[in-house]
């Protein structure tokens, strides 16, 4: 394990958690990884918003692990929800963005597919009452 956090659920911890784990990935040797920053914005971020975690007083877990062959695993642990599983938002027409037709990309609902597209796998386990999501990522 490289590293883990603990962070308040609160939407500062979206940046923060990506600068957490930025020093860790130099410090290990890694160097910048701007598909590993990604991918801990967007799983963050889902924690946040389709969670209790989101709620007041809600916490949210980070850890990033060495999978060696420079592959770096990221775990984000939320408090669960029973609204929402994770699941890639399907694309209307392919690889286009969806959008409102006259080619603004719509506002959210793209995390999962950016992660799936960017990482080498993901996926998701609940242990009740928490819900953690994971990727793996090659440098």
């Amino acid at each position: 394990m490289m590293g883990s956090f603990v962070l308040p659920g609160e939407a500062l911890s979206v940046p923060f958690g990506r600068a957490l784990v930025a020093v860790l990935l130099e410090r290990e040797g890694f160097g910048e990884s701007p598909d590993v920053l990604l991918v801990v914005t967007e799983l963050l971020t889902n924690a946040l918003g389709h969670s209790r975690s989101g709620l007041p007083g809600g916490r949210v877990s980070l850890a990033v692990a060495d999978c060696g062959g420079r592959v770096v695993r990221v775990e984000v642990t939320d408090e669960g929800s029973e609204a929402s599983i994770p699941r890639v938002r399907e694309v209307p027409g392919g690889d286009q963005v969806p959008g409102d037709g006259d080619g603004v990309p719509a506002a959210g609902g793209l995390g999962l597919l950016l992660v799936e597209r960017i990482a080498r796998g993901w996926g998701w386990q609940d242990k009740a009452p928490e819900r953690m999501v994971w990727c793996e990522v090659a440098l």
